[in-house]
């Protein structure tokens, strides 16, 4: 399918459509959303324009010759290009903001935009740099665009970086998992608009990890940049929907609003499976790495490689101690991990790319159940336990790997807090 033609003819429709969510108002207990009610509230009903529901089968893929293709936020064009003509634009934006083989600055660009700068998230502009490494602000050779960081020390854009600008526009691939970091810089993103009264728009995508929530729920004492929220670990929301509950459950600064404008994808369903079209971030790879990032993430904070340093990053695991388990590799720097866990020492591991071909529906605690009883007790499993209980969000999780506790245990002491985190999403969903 020639994405550049879809544009021109998503131009031409003039979708009519358009979720319009300007919620100004302070956020006072009485006119925060009820708790009580799964239905999503009058605030955010009054601003959706319904379309025609279309059923989705498990089997649709994302294939544009069937009889309603996906089209992603960006690609409708024609529901958000009058709010930027005329206006002084700051794109949020990496590599993953493409449309078709186009990014977007260069289509919006192409079709007047004044854009003035682009802010870039943790991996940088290109997606090229790895993780936890610093994000350089530069000037964008091709465009001559100002790149200004938001990872390092200005995680938040500052009132001078806004004051050249009337609108945000966001357009990020986001993979559905709360210690990713995208979901963090969206939210200080929509604080500092909400603070210096700039609109707020995002280009929705879909997200590979939409069709299951998993996972304990974020406690307020371990609130980082890799825990913003609480929410659980896998909370099944597109980042368009995870904005709206951003704003609707006043999780911003002193409960103030962003004025927000989400573009929703036409003809998605969580029972889709998704393909991500340009890797998110150096080391997620793959549609299998994705999917199996949320339950192998942990072990970033042990002394188990997830293959950083290979070519199967988060498609494997493994350990110089572990017994023979039927795989081996060896990691070597590389331009998405420099200095990897292990360098130049083989590694005895797991090759996880047929358990994965398979749709996940949850996070798998017996990977680490497993990795733990390989090292047994004289070698050093969790080394960093603080980082360990930022990525779980509470520090139950290490205690009960350590007290042998077993995965169904560990997934029932869960259960209320996603019953109740359900409760809150289903408010802010707009697809089925």
């Amino acid at each position: 399918m020639d994405f550049l033609k879809t544009q021109k003819y998503i131009l031409l429709l003039g979708f009519k459509s358009i979720l319009f969510l300007f919620l100004l108002s302070s956020c006072s207990p009485s006119k925060k959303l009820s708790k009580n009610k799964n239905t999503k509230s009058k605030e955010i009903e009054e601003h959706v324009v319904k379309e025609p529901v279309i059923e989705i089968k498990e089997e649709d893929t994302y294939d544009l010759s069937k009889k309603h293709p996906l089209y992603i936020g960006n690609e409708r064009t024609s529901m958000y290009i009058d709010s930027l003509i005329g206006k002084r634009v700051a794109i949020v934006g990496n590599q993953t903001s493409m449309i078709g083989d186009k990014h977007i600055v260069d289509s919006l660009l192409s079709l007047g935009v004044q854009i003035v700068k682009v802010f870039c998230p943790e991996h940088g502009f290109r997606g090229e740099t790895g993780a936890g490494e610093k994000v350089y602000s530069i000037i964008d050779e091709k465009t001559g665009l100002p790149l200004i960081s938001l990872y390092g020390n200005n995680k938040k854009p500052k009132p001078s970086q806004l004051a050249d600008v009337d609108i945000v526009l966001f357009d990020v691939q986001d993979v559905g998992v709360r210690f990713y970091t995208y979901i963090s810089t969206l939210h200080y993103v929509m604080e500092a608009c909400a603070e210096n009264n700039k609109k707020f728009i995002l280009l929705d995508r879909p997200n590979p990890n939409s069709h299951y929530v998993d996972g304990p729920v974020r406690e307020l004492r371990y609130r980082s940049f890799i825990g913003m929220h609480p929410v659980p670990i896998v909370y099944g929301m597109t980042i368009g929907e995870y904005a709206l509950m951003i704003n609707g459950e006043c999780w911003l600064s002193d409960s103030i609003h962003c004025e927000l404008m989400v573009v929703p994808c036409k003809n998605y369903s969580r029972k889709m499976p998704y393909s991500i079209q340009t890797p998110p971030s150096p080391n997620l790879r793959s549609d299998i790495a994705v999917s199996l990032y949320p339950s192998l993430c942990f072990f970033e904070a042990t002394t188990v490689s997830v293959g950083r340093g290979t070519n199967r990053p988060f498609e494997i695991f493994g350990h110089p101690k572990f017994p023979e388990l039927g795989y081996k590799f060896i990691p070597i720097s590389n331009q998405g991990a420099k200095n990897p866990l292990w360098e130049y020492i083989e590694c005895n591991g797991m090759d996880l790319s047929d358990f994965a071909e398979k749709r996940i529906y949850e996070i798998h605690l017996n990977f680490l159940i497993d990795a733990k009883k390989y090292l047994g007790d004289s070698i050093e499993f969790i080394n960093q336990p603080n980082f360990f209980d930022r990525l779980a969000g509470t520090a139950e999780l290490r205690r009960q790997l350590n007290d042998g506790w077993t995965a169904k245990e560990i997934k029932h002491s869960w259960k209320n807090g996603i019953r109740d985190f359900r409760k809150i999403r289903a408010r802010y969903l707009l697809y089925n």
